[in-house]
C-alpha cells in the first residue's frame, strides 16, 4: 500500500544504513523497507519481514451491540484493505476465521460510575476479563488496566470524554496502560472535546508518561442505520510481520502511527532530527507539525516533506500530518531524554 518494488538494491542499503541511526521508541522507515523487500519477485511479508500493516483495534459484532455477524464485519474489513482487526465485543471475545487477515483476539471491558462510563480494551488475550469495578474512576480504571496486563494483553483506555467520564486529571493518575484513543470513528465520544483527547495526550507526555495514540473505529453499524456508527473512519498502521504477536509487540513498542486517511511514505528519527514525508493525494494540501511539550507546536510545514532539527531541550516530539480537508496522521512522540 505505501512502497513500489523499484530500485530494490539501493533500497536495501539506504535502510541498513538508516537503521544505524535510529532508536527508540518509534523509528522507522516506511516506503524504503517495503522496497527493498521486492528483491526478485519476492515481499516482505513473504520473506517473513516487517511490513506496514493497516489494522482496526475496536468494533462490534452482533455478539454485543453490533448489528452484523462477526463474519461479514471480518469481511467487511478484508475487503476494505485491512491487513488485521480486533474485534472487542462488550465483555467476552468473539472468535471468527479471519479469511486471510490477522485476527486479534480482545474486548472491551465495560465498568461504569454512576453517569460514567469507564471502558478498558484488552488486546491479545485469550480468555474474557469480568469488570473489576471499584468506588473512583481511577480505581476501576487501574483494576481494570491491571486485569488485563495479568492476563498477557495490551491494555487500550478509551474515549475519556465519552460521557464526559473522565479526563487527564485521572489518566496522569493511572499506570501501566500502553495506549488511548485519540481519534474515534464513534459519532458520540467527543473526542474533539474540549479538552480534546488529543490534549490529554500531550498532558501526559509532557509527565513524562510513554503512552501511545490510537486511531479506532469504534464500529457497530455495518449496515444503513438511523444510528450510524460506520467502520472506515480511523485506523493504526504497523510496522510487523504478518501475524498477531509481531502485530502486539509493535503496537507495544509504539512502532505504529494512527490515521484517518493521511498515508506516509517516509519517517524517520535519528539522534539530531525527525523527518516526515506525506503520500501525496489529489485535491489535498498538507500541513506537517512537529509539537513538543504541552502540545507547542514547535515548527509548521505546508507541502508533503518536512524535517524538524532537535534543539536539545525538548522532553520530546511527535509529529502531526493534517491535509486540507481535516484528516489527520498522528506519529508517536520520540523521548529525547531518553536519547542524550
Amino acid at each position: 500500500m505505501f512502497c513500489a518494488a523499484s530500485g530494490a538494491q539501493t533500497s536495501r542499503v539506504n535502510v541498513m544504513r538508516k537503521m544505524r541511526r535510529i532508536g527508540p521508541p518509534v523509528l522507522f522507515i516506511l516506503a524504503l523497507l517495503c522496497g527493498a523487500g521486492a528483491l526478485a519477485g519476492e515481499t516482505a511479508a513473504e520473506a517473513g519481514r516487517p511490513t506496514w500493516l493497516k489494522g482496526n483495534t475496536h468494533t462490534h459484532t452482533l455478539e454485543s451491540d453490533g448489528d452484523s455477524p462477526p463474519a461479514d464485519v471480518v469481511r467487511w474489513y478484508r475487503e476494505h484493505g485491512y491487513d488485521f482487526l480486533v474485534i472487542t465485543d462488550h465483555d467476552k471475545i468473539t472468535r471468527v476465521d479471519g479469511g486471510g487477515m490477522v485476527l486479534i483476539p480482545g474486548e472491551e471491558i465495560t465498568d461504569r460510575l454512576p453517569k460514567r462510563p469507564l471502558h478498558v480494551n484488552a488486546l491479545g488475550i485469550e480468555k474474557p476479563i469480568a469488570p473489576q469495578h471499584g468506588t473512583t474512576v481511577v480505581e476501576v480504571l487501574q483494576r481494570n488496566i491491571d486485569a488485563v496486563r495479568e492476563a498477557g494483553g495490551i491494555p487500550a483506555v478509551n474515549h475519556p470524554n465519552f460521557g464526559w467520564a473522565f479526563g487527564a486529571d485521572e489518566l496522569l493518575k493511572l499506570e501501566r496502560f500502553a495506549l488511548l484513543e485519540i481519534a474515534s470513528g464513534h459519532p458520540y465520544v467527543n473526542m474533539l472535546g474540549p479538552p480534546s483527547v488529543e490534549e490529554m495526550w500531550d498532558k501526559l507526555l509532557t509527565a513524562g508518561k510513554r503512552v501511545w495514540g490510537i486511531g479506532v473505529d469504534d464500529s457497530h453499524t455495518f449496515k444503513e442505520s438511523p444510528d450510524p456508527r460506520p467502520p472506515g473512519k480511523a485506523w493504526i498502521v504497523v510496522r510487523a510481520e504478518r501475524d498477531a504477536k509481531s502485530i502486539l509487540s509493535a503496537i507495544e513498542r509504539g512502532d505504529f502511527y494512527a490515521s484517518t486517511g493521511v498515508e506516509l511514505t517516509d519517517y524517520a528519527v535519528n539522534g539530531k532530527s525527525m523527518t516526515v514525508t506525506v503520500r501525496e493525494k489529489d485535491y489535498a494540501h498538507y500541513r506537517i507539525q512537529f509539537i513538543g511539550a504541552n502540545g507547542r507546536v514547535l515548527q509548521e510545514s505546508l507541502g508533503t516533506n518536512a524535517t524538524y532539527t532537535f534543539r536539545g531541550k525538548e522532553p520530546y516530539v511527535r509529529a502531526k500530518v493534517i491535509d486540507s480537508n481535516g484528516k489527520c496522521a498522528w506519529l508517536q512522540p520520540s523521548f529525547l531524554s531518553a536519547r542524550r
